[in-house]
């Protein structure tokens, strides 16, 4: 006879992958959120180093052109600028 194991096992065992299933899709979630926000630190800082410093040097265009894309950035992140 087979080592099988019994239906209420089976159903056990079944339940517990899809907590670990569930756990392991929730632990992606959470890293791809701490990327992101990183992420969208990291360019936002970036972008404003690069606004100083057009203003420091008293370039109005490339003042402009910077701003816009600062604005665009915080648009398509859905932050209100």
């Amino acid at each position: 006879m087979k080592n099988e194991k019994s239906y209420t096992e089976l159903m056990k065992a079944k339940k517990m992958n899809k907590k670990v299933s569930v756990e392991a899709y929730m632990m992606n979630v959470y890293v791809q959120m701490i990327i992101d926000e990183s992420l969208f630190h990291y360019h936002k800082n970036l972008l404003q180093e690069k606004i100083d410093s057009a203003l420091d040097a008293n370039d109005p265009s490339l003042f402009h052109l910077l701003s816009a894309r600062y604005k665009k950035f915080l648009n398509d992140w859905g932050v209100s600028a």
